[in-house]
């Protein structure tokens, strides 16, 4: 909460990559969904704010940490992430292109 918006496009990446691992069942994440609905607003601002400057790297980690939240108000961040990467796609290696495909399906 402190530093996110110092979070530079690797932060950014790693905090969703992280929330995405968490698995939590569907009962703890609307809990924590209610309790941080404010601070994984902002954290959906300020990703849309650093999106140019991901590396494909990046975007992987964030579409597909994202995807696995489900995390509703980060849909449009999510067209906005699939607009960056498709003109980048030949910079993708294959398991990234693997996560990032997984992450729209």
């Amino acid at each position: 909460k402190r530093h996110g918006s110092s979070f530079d496009a690797i932060n950014v990446a790693t905090a969703w990559s992280r929330m995405g691992k968490a698995r939590a069942t569907g009962r703890e994440r609307a809990g924590f969904f209610r309790q941080e609905k404010g601070t994984l607003l902002q954290l959906v601002q300020h990703t849309e704010r650093v999106v140019p400057r991901l590396s494909v790297h990046e975007i992987t980690n964030t579409c597909h940490g994202m995807a696995r939240l489900r995390f509703e108000p980060a849909a449009a961040t999510m067209r906005l992430l699939g607009a960056e990467a498709t003109p980048r796609l030949g910079e993708f290696k294959p398991q990234e292109l693997a996560n990032t495909a997984w992450a729209f399906a």
